[in-house]
């Protein structure tokens, strides 16, 4: 039994294209024609982007800023102390003051006496 052939079938017009001219390149070139515009790629992403992330950084920055200036006001200093256990029990409170017993539906065949 016959085995194929590793090469595509290339007919005379695509061997005339950009792409074809292109391929027989790479193969004796390739650092130059792939791994050259992929570095060169990477280092210009790198200065075009460089404005930007000053930007979001500037940006945080003056929320920061914007943020000590209030407390210089002193806008932080009229909170109340905070005692852990305080705070523990006036929440638990909270739950205790809107409840009502309610009595749970027995399943057939529970008796409610005492056992």
């Amino acid at each position: 039994m016959g085995t194929f052939q590793n090469k595509k079938f290339r007919s005379a017009a695509y061997s005339n294209t950009i792409a074809a001219k292109y391929r027989v390149k790479l193969a004796r070139h390739p650092f130059l024609l792939f791994g050259l515009p992929f570095i060169a790629t990477m280092v210009a992403g790198s200065f075009f982007l460089t404005p930007a992330t000053a930007i979001r950084y500037e940006k945080h920055d003056r929320k920061v800023r914007r943020l000590s200036k209030e407390e210089e006001l002193g806008i932080g200093k009229a909170g109340r102390k905070v005692d852990m256990k305080e705070e523990y029990y006036r929440l638990a409170a909270k739950d205790l003051e809107d409840w009502e017993q309610k009595r749970v539906k027995r399943l057939p065949g529970e008796h409610d006496g005492v056992i």
